[in-house]
């Protein structure tokens, strides 16, 4: 059976959905984007993913196609006739096109294009990279300055996770002035004596919807949290790394650079983590 899909305004068979060659998303990578999980058939985190994209497309002087409460409807309908239990929406926001090619932006009363999909992930939650770890390498960050908005310039991460393909690895982390940024498509923590270090929001990393969740239950536990910068040495010597996203959750770090971290296996803390996202969301889910 084909996807269903929606595009401004029409839900389409994924063959059938059309954007146009002169959309600036296409030419000028010009668009935001969100992803949000569905677990039991509920979003994850809605209204954490409607509020970043909100401040995406305000950051780039970006129309929105239309309002949180569409939005949310347009996703339960996805959902609904894709029939996805564990899985995500994606959602893509481009300026649009009023015709030719230009780099000045068209005129205020051009449409914006809106696009969103699904993907049915059956064992998200249980996957087996989040009971062995991954392996991360690590990677000069030279992307450009604005990490903090979530656009759809994603040819650089791209690159890095086949860098760390080629290295016989899972993902990268990114390194600037000496300190780690974040991974590819995720933020990245440590633990050390059972404190999470992870970098304070700027525009270096791009604020997570899951990195908010997790440290507001982190401190729920009575865990330990430090916002600051950290090392790829100091990583290396943790008792445990880990990343968040919407789309693994919580997922452990086992090896940095070739080099083990802790006990070479997922961490107790994480672990605890990662059921308690999972657990608390699942409740919160819309």
């Amino acid at each position: 059976m084909s996807r269903i899909v929606y595009v401004n305004g029409e839900y389409l068979p994924e063959d059938e959905a059309k954007v146009s060659v002169f959309d600036r998303g296409f030419l000028f990578a010009d668009g935001v984007y969100e992803v949000t999980s569905v677990l039991d058939g509920k979003l994850i985190d809605f209204d954490g993913h409607a509020v970043r994209l909100e401040r995406s497309l305000r950051e780039l002087d970006m129309a929105a196609p239309c309002g949180k409460d569409e939005l949310l409807a347009i996703h339960r309908e996805l959902v609904a006739r894709n029939e996805i239990s564990d899985g995500l929406v994606y959602l893509q926001v481009t300026r649009g096109s009023d015709g030719d090619r230009d780099f000045v932006f068209p005129g205020a009363d051009t449409q914006p294009t809106l696009v969103l999909f699904t993907q049915s992930k059956p064992g998200i939650r249980d996957s087996a990279a989040s009971k062995n770890g991954i392996k991360v390498i690590s990677i000069e960050d030279v992307r450009w300055g604005r990490r903090d908005i979530k656009t759809v310039q994603l040819l650089y991460p791209s690159m890095g996770k086949m860098m760390a393909k080629a290295a016989g690895c899972d993902d990268a982390w990114m390194v600037q002035d000496g300190a780690v940024t974040e991974g590819t498509s995720n933020n990245a923590y440590i633990v050390k004596g059972r404190k999470i270090i992870t970098r304070e929001l700027s525009n270096d990393i791009l604020h997570g919807i899951t990195r908010a969740a997790v440290l507001r239950f982190a401190a729920e536990a009575q865990m330990e949290v430090e916002e600051r910068n950290f090392t790829i040495e100091e990583a290396q010597a943790a008792d445990e790394a880990f990343v968040t996203s919407a789309t693994t959750f919580v997922m452990p770090v086992v090896e940095i650079d070739g080099a083990q971290i802790g006990a070479g296996a997922p961490g107790e803390l994480a672990k605890r983590l990662r059921e308690i996202y999972i657990e608390e969301s699942v409740k919160a889910g819309v």
